[in-house]
């Protein structure tokens, strides 16, 4: 992926708390329900709805989102494509972290079964 520091700089700034809603109007319109949304969540940083909740209340940037945190051993299993790029090639570790739960989100909108959504097989 041809990264730019502005770009992840940008991504790295930009406050969870703005971006939430999206991800739930995104799997909402698509029959999905925040209760999944946030299993995603937490498969993949290990928040539970309450840490998730403050976060948001805190209006906290992705950069401290993601250093608090603990991303799942099995992250690496993100493949595919999300916003033009593949995640799997990105080489900023912050981007590469925001992209991949884009991608769950994504494919939590996009009708996939959980166990396929979590990596579970």
């Amino acid at each position: 992926m041809k990264s730019t520091s502005h770009h992840d700089e940008k991504i790295a700034k930009m406050s969870f708390s703005s971006v939430y809603p999206h991800y739930v109007t995104k799997v909402e319109k698509k029959g999905r329900t925040i209760a999944e949304l946030h299993e995603v969540i937490e498969w993949l940083c290990g928040f539970n709805e309450s840490q998730l909740n403050e976060m948001i209340q805190e209006k906290i940037n992705f950069e401290l989102f993601f250093s608090k945190a603990t991303l799942n051993p099995n992250s690496h299993l993100i493949t595919g494509s999300i916003c033009g790029y593949k995640v799997e090639e990105i080489t900023n570790p912050l981007t590469q972290q925001v992209r991949y739960l884009d991608k769950l989100v994504d494919e939590l909108a996009k009708g996939k079964k959980m166990e396929k959504i979590l990596r579970k097989g």
